[in-house]
């Protein structure tokens, strides 16, 4: 059988947005959808990799047939290599969901360095403006949080301001180990808001530890919230016991 009896006549973009209504159907025989999935694959164009990453956008059940899909898919966009930078890439940017498998697989295609780039840019476009949902930026900023370059803590600093309570949370995460001196105003004043949240200020007390920043300015409120195990010691840092 020759590609053409497989996919039928038509650009390449084409036979990708036909198959696209299987790849995406959740129910029925989930054979259908695999061999979309392979014939997807077998195309090797740019253009089918959106409709590869919309494989990742859905669960289907059981669980064990929607991780073994999912794999699948990402071995076959890996082995396009280079040529699925782009439209991974552009997918990061447009879909609002399954960012953590777009990341994972720039991370299989590029240098750390490239994908923190994108994810910190990302992050820039994004901005700390009111989202329905705050997932991306959560899973963006988890994405960041450990990793150590000089963009990361300006690209994560406006997020303190976010209207998620969950995306505050992975700021802080991210800026605790970084260290980085023009978060220390904002994080002091996050965790004596009079509206912040008690778990929102549990992580702002972690982050101010494990940054090692004085409470100057802010003593007497950050004493006052500081719970056990955290303390203000005579230097004005805030101290963990035990």
């Amino acid at each position: 059988m020759g590609i053409l009896d497989i996919f039928g006549g038509g650009t390449p973009a084409q036979k990708a947005q036909r198959l696209k209504a299987k790849v995406t159907q959740k129910y029925g025989d989930p054979t259908v959808r695999q061999k979309a999935i392979q014939q997807l694959a077998e195309l090797r164009v740019p253009e089918a990799v959106a409709v590869l990453m919309a494989r990742f956008t859905f669960t289907v059940e059981p669980q064990t047939t929607d991780a073994d899909e999912k794999e699948q898919t990402f071995q076959y966009l890996c082995d396009l290599g280079k040529d699925a930078v782009a439209p991974v890439g552009e997918f990061l940017r447009r879909s609002e969901h399954a960012s953590s498998w777009a990341l994972r697989l720039l991370s299989a295609l590029l240098p750390e360095a490239e994908v923190i780039g994108l994810a910190t840019a990302e992050l820039d476009r994004l901005g700390s403006a009111y989202t329905r949902d705050p997932e991306k930026k959560v899973v963006l900023l988890n994405f960041l949080t450990g990793k150590s370059d000089e963009r990361i803590a300006k690209a994560v600093l406006p997020f303190l301001d976010d209207h998620s309570d969950d995306v505050k949370i992975a700021a802080l995460k991210a800026l605790g180990p970084l260290r980085y001196e023009p978060a220390r105003e904002p994080m002091l004043q996050l965790l004596t808001g009079e509206e912040t949240a008690r778990r929102v200020r549990n992580d702002a007390l972690a982050a101010l530890h494990e940054s090692q920043f004085g409470v100057q300015g802010y003593r007497e409120k950050v004493e006052a919230l500081a719970q056990d195990p955290y303390f203000v010691d005579k230097n004005g840092l805030l101290k963990k016991r035990g």
